[in-house]
């Protein structure tokens, strides 16, 4: 198998052609480059080819980025020296892409060289994108399905085989920010907009074939090659340039708090790499880039965020002996705004919906949602009249069960009541397919017991989403103790249709999620009562990287709804049930009626369009700040471990089936602190032994709510690590 093949027309034009066999994109692999290089070679010696046009064989892309499994393999290839092999393996990427720049011409006259287009007929991403950069012209298809950029970043690393500094030289560094900083990615037009390709055409190949026959030696000296070439927008120590970067600075520490290395290696990349010519600037980006990818935060980002994330999405816990079991036909079973997200998210995947309330108009208010989703994505130009009637008629929104007949699948969200879930479930089953699986949206309620009002145990399951539904990319799934194979195959299915990523969790009290995310809460709230101040609180947890401290997201998902949750909690528990000044300080404020952004009253203070006015003055009232604040470590150390201990118990008590799904579920679900990988990782990252010590120190001063799990003393004493112990090939261990 090769990956790229190379045939010469009469016209003398190359065309190399790649194609990595079983995979819907191509990716990069050393090999793959290896077979580039050696065509490259080849046309460059050979006097009958006037030029070369690289392309791809997949219709409607040209490429994914490179496989990332093997940045990992060249780390653990290159042994006791890990960086060296990196850095090596990096300039290797960095002298092929160099070679196809200069495409044989004289060092000294710039003449000679044979002129090298890129066709992209579709996506290109990543390397697949830096690759084109070193070729003389870019011709893409006129595709609007295809996205064009630089996404490393969003995985924790930055673009190391040259797209950092071509990017900057092509555009500057404030222009090129939003690719480079940001991960962009954009439409052919939009990148032919941003300068960043050269043609979009309905025949790219016919256009970059003439281009290639005609080309001028001018034509294919790159700017930053030319004699006087200046950066766009300034070089740094250009008073425009320099202003630049000192914005850039502010804007990465506040975007990053400081906590993900890849955005700062980056910025070092671009700053160094701007004042020295243009071969050094690669060497420093290759620097920067072996940095980052020996920097553990990157590596846990990679590994969560793409090839464990990968792997979930492409069934890796999927039953292997279950048929297809994707969706034809949908009931969902109440029509607020959880049911009205999940009925959007499923037509937008083709899927038909029965969408039912008690009343007409409740279920016609659900289907709105739909609509107005729609229309909003009109204005911006994100769709069109034809899709969104096309969905709408995907929708029933209706009040009779009848109905739900040819439903092969149903998601209740209905009240978070057992009774009324339990009255729903028996009404529908009456009517619904013998096969038809039934799953419920329930957050905290135990499957196994709203599956006891089922009469068909092993086909009822827990499908959690999470809100707003059409935003959050995760789904949790909860196997009740009798749920069977076949609901666990429908609902990863049904995830996939629907394009989120899925978790399947054992049943227990608030599963996974919800069992770390309450914690969090309650230890930010409890922090008030000890006279620690809001400000600290939040700001901790944001400077590790979360997305919102926990008491503003106490105010965005509602106080009373936290107050709610407690009583019943209280009430499934009994004596068990562990007491806590956070429930106290909840159950004050509700009734205060202060329940948050939605009451423009919580622990804020909001306006009258609801915007945050400051942290309101009448808790400071009821829980006095202390005089001695405590260090910034010791709260975000609270918040960490109180929710990272909660996902080594449900691992210890097989709630999590799968470590991945562990740090994939906490990145996705609630923003835990993407940087670490996930709480698993985070743990891996500290070290088994100091954390099993932490957590001592911590239940010490502050509660058994920090005693260190069995599973992580155990791991202590021997030194192991979650990924060494429960990575999937060593689940047995």
């Amino acid at each position: 198998m090769t990956d790229f093949t190379m045939k010469t027309d009469s016209d003398g034009v190359a065309i190399i052609t790649w194609d990595v066999a079983d995979k819907t994109m191509n990716v990069m692999s050393f090999e793959g480059l290896r077979e580039l290089e050696s065509h490259i070679d080849a046309a460059l010696a050979d006097d009958s080819v006037k030029g070369i046009v690289i392309t791809s064989g997949k219709e409607g892309s040209f490429a994914g980025g490179m496989d990332l499994n093997l940045l990992a393999k060249m780390k653990q290839d290159a042994g006791d020296d890990p960086a060296k092999g990196l850095f090596e393996g990096t300039m290797a990427m960095h002298a092929l892409l160099r070679k196809i720049e200069r495409a044989g011409m004289d060092p000294k006259t710039l003449k000679g060289g044979k002129p090298i287009a890129s066709v992209l007929p579709g996506t290109a991403a990543g390397i697949g994108f830096e690759l084109p950069l070193a070729t003389h012209r870019i011709f893409a298809a006129n595709n609007s399905k295809a996205k064009i950029g630089l996404p490393e970043i969003l995985v924790g690393i930055f673009p190391g085989a040259g797209g950092t500094t071509r990017m900057v030289r092509k555009l500057g560094a404030m222009a090129a920010s939003p690719f480079l900083l940001e991960g962009k990615m954009v439409s052919p037009d939009a990148a032919l907009k941003a300068g960043i390709i050269d043609d979009v055409s309905d025949n790219p190949m016919a256009e970059a074939r003439d281009w290639v026959l005609n080309a001028k030696d001018g034509d294919l000296v790159k700017p930053w090659d030319q004699k006087g070439y200046k950066m766009p927008g300034g070089a740094p120590y250009h008073p425009a340039g320099f202003m630049t970067f000192v914005g850039a600075n502010a804007m990465v520490n506040g975007k990053t708090k400081g906590v993900y290395p890849a955005a700062k290696a980056l910025l070092s990349a671009v700053y160094e790499g701007a004042l020295v010519p243009f071969d050094t600037a690669l060497k420093i980006e290759a620097r920067w880039f072996t940095s980052v990818l020996m920097n553990p935060s990157s590596s846990n980002m990679i590994r969560s965020l793409f090839l464990n994330k990968e792997a979930l999405e492409k069934g890796a816990v999927r039953p292997r002996d279950v048929p297809d079991q994707r969706v034809r036909k949908l009931g969902v079973l109440g029509a607020g705004m959880m049911g009205a997200g999940i009925a959007l998210v499923s037509v937008q995947a083709g899927i038909e919906v029965v969408l039912i309330d008690q009343s007409q108009e409740a279920a016609e208010r659900g289907k709105a949602y739909s609509e107005s989703y729609f229309n909003k994505g009109i204005a911006r130009k994100k769709s069109t009249p034809e899709r969104k009637a096309a969905a709408l008629d995907l929708i029933t929104a209706t009040t009779d069960l009848e109905e739900l007949k040819g439903c092969d699948l149903i998601i209740e969200a209905v009240f978070e009541d057992p009774k009324v879930k339990a009255e729903m479930t028996q009404k529908v089953e009456a009517v619904i397919p013998q096969d038809c699986i039934f799953a419920s949206n329930t957050s905290t309620l135990p499957i196994t017991e709203l599956a006891k009002a089922s009469a068909r145990a092993e086909q009822f399951i827990g499908i959690h989403f999470f809100s707003p539904v059409e935003k959050m990319l995760l789904v949790e799934i909860i196997k009740g103790k009798e749920t069977g194979d076949r609901a666990v195959a429908k609902a990863l299915d049904y995830v996939r249709q629907i394009r989120k990523t899925p978790i399947v969790v054992n049943d227990a009290r608030f599963f996974y999620a919800n069992r770390c995310i309450i914690p969090y809460i309650n230890e930010g709230v409890r922090m008030i009562t000890e006279g620690v101040a809001p400000a600290l609180i939040d700001h901790a947890a944001e400077l590790m990287g979360f997305p919102v401290g926990p008491v503003q997201l106490t105010d965005e998902t509602s106080i009373d709804l936290g107050a709610k949750i407690a009583r019943a909690t209280k009430a499934a528990m009994g004596d068990a049930y562990p007491e806590s000044a956070a429930d106290d300080l909840i159950f004050w404020m509700e009734e205060q009626g202060r329940l948050g952004r939605k009451a423009k009253a919580g622990f804020f203070d909001y306006d009258e369009k609801g915007k945050r006015q400051g942290y309101w003055p009448g808790l400071a009232e009821k829980y006095p700040l202390a005089e001695t604040q405590p260090e910034l470590r010791e709260v975000q150390d609270r918040l960490m471990f109180v929710q990272v201990l909660e996902a080594v118990r449900a691992l210890e008590e097989g709630v999590l089936m799968d470590i991945r799904e562990g740090d994939v579920g906490a990145i996705l679900g609630w923003g835990f602190a993407p940087w670490s990988g996930g709480p698993l990782s985070w743990l891996d990252m500290l070290g088994a032994p100091y954390a099993a010590d932490r957590c001592e120190e911590l239940s010490t001063t502050y509660g058994p709510r920090f005693a260190c799990p069995n599973l992580l003393r155990d791991m202590a004493e021997k030194n192991q690590s979650f990924y060494g112990r429960f990575a999937p090939e060593n689940a047995a261990a």
